[in-house]
């Protein structure tokens, strides 16, 4: 199995997933801007969206967008409860949150790295993104994790997506119990080891 990624990318969190599995895979970073791996093969012929992450599996099938990885992920081992069962409510939950934060906080932050969006046009989405760290102070707030006392593939993704308010100067301990969570998750050892891997790889 091969993950690409891109190190700052959505790829840190099924990368995180993998670790918590503790299953094998091999790392094979990519070069956004132009396309390539680290091999030198051009990425637009593994996943022709031009953009991280993607998943290789051993017969060579490609599944690509984070929530879809994230989801495979966990059912390879059920056991590790990173995902409730596919036939359940809880399944459906999970689902609802990883939705969100696609929709509302991964899409949210996206615009801010477009340098030649105004200044006008970036508070608006600070605004509207502001409201969704909101709602999520209230739920984490009585909540150890997203999907309740348990760690999950939603965790993952929002830690990852949260670690880019740094590049925004957007300072999280305006929500004091999204900083905690954040902090709580970034003090994992999979998450810590995943983070070092893109750094040294």
């Amino acid at each position: 199995m091969k993950l690409y990624y891109a190190p700052d990318t959505c790829s840190l969190s099924p990368h995180i997933v993998l670790r918590e599995q503790g299953i094998e895979f091999e790392l094979v970073k990519v070069d956004n801007r132009r396309k390539l791996t680290a091999d030198g093969r051009d990425f637009l012929t593994i996943n022709p969206k031009g953009y991280v992450a993607a998943l290789e599996l051993d017969d060579g099938k490609i599944l690509t967008e984070g929530p879809a990885i994230l989801q495979y992920l966990a059912d390879l081992r059920p056991e590790s409860g990173l995902a409730p069962r596919a036939d359940s409510w809880e399944r459906v939950r999970l689902q609802e949150w990883l939705n969100f934060i696609t929709s509302e906080i991964h899409a949210g932050l996206a615009p801010l790295f477009n340098n030649m969006l105004p200044e006008e046009a970036k508070s608006i989405f600070r605004e509207k993104l502001f409201r969704r760290f909101s709602f999520l102070q209230e739920t984490l707030s009585t909540n150890a994790y997203l999907m309740g006392a348990s760690f999950s593939v939603a965790d993952a993704y929002l830690f990852t997506v949260l670690g880019w308010c740094k590049f925004f100067a957007i300072e999280l301990n305006n929500w004091p119990a999204l900083l905690a969570y954040w902090e709580k998750i970034s003090a994992r050892p999979a998450v810590r080891a995943a983070l070092r891997a893109e750094e040294n790889v």
